[in-house]
């Protein structure tokens, strides 16, 4: 069973978190946010969930911290808070959180971006065959504030179903692009779904992508 760590210094939400996901994953939880370092060191969570306003030590220092490490910095950081406002989640997300969700929680979403990230987060569980690939691309959708993008990419690793790029634009988890092959002419692939984020500073992030739908030419068949 996977293994949830909850940093969050009320102890009400904490205990509305462990019952919201407990029937999924193993609970740790603390409300002291100086003990969320050594906790995730000794327990080895497959996942981080965050408050941001906690005294002394604030989520957004722990955000840094945990992104920082060689050992936290691969572990999904969900970032749980009331606080509210673009500029929040943007700090959040150059702070290296993976996802956002404002409470109070819509623990259906956050159920569903939970399996997503942690099967995202262990390549060595997947069936498919993954391949170290450079392949040119062309992603067309609409970015993190619903405005239309049309950007060229390279994939660093592909599989029959997905593939791995970075990305100068900054996508949404769970959001959908189109895909096209770049060769002499751009040839549609069809339509995938951005499973994991990881974003890091300019020029780009990097993200994982899974075909939900695949009406055109790939790579892998």
């Amino acid at each position: 069973m996977d293994k949830i760590l909850i940093v969050d210094d009320e102890e009400a939400m904490r205990r509305l978190l462990r019952i919201n996901l407990a029937d999924r994953y193993e609970i740790i939880d603390t409300g002291n946010p100086e003990q969320a370092l050594a906790m995730a060191l000794q327990n080895k969570p497959n996942a981080i969930l965050l408050d941001l306003r906690m005294p002394k030590y604030s989520g957004f220092e722990l955000c840094r911290t945990f992104n920082s490490l060689t050992f936290t910095q691969l572990i999904p950081l969900i970032i749980v808070s009331g606080e509210v406002g673009a500029s929040t989640k943007a700090i959040c997300k150059e702070l290296g959180a993976t996802a956002y969700f404002q409470k109070p929680i819509d623990f259906d979403a956050l159920r569903e971006s939970l399996a997503d990230l942690l099967i995202a987060a262990r390549p060595e569980r997947r069936s498919e065959v993954r391949i170290r690939m450079r392949v040119m691309l062309t992603l067309r959708g609409a970015d993190i504030d619903g405005k239309p993008f049309e950007e060229a990419s390279a994939t660093e690793g592909i599989s029959r179903s997905g593939f791995l790029c970075g990305c100068a634009t900054t996508l949404r988890v769970n959001s959908t692009i189109e895909v096209c092959l770049n060769a002499k002419e751009a040839k549609y692939s069809g339509k995938a779904r951005v499973i994991w984020a990881e974003l890091g500073k300019a020029p780009c992030s990097r993200y994982g992508f899974h075909f939900i739908e695949q009406n055109g030419e790939w790579i892998l068949q």
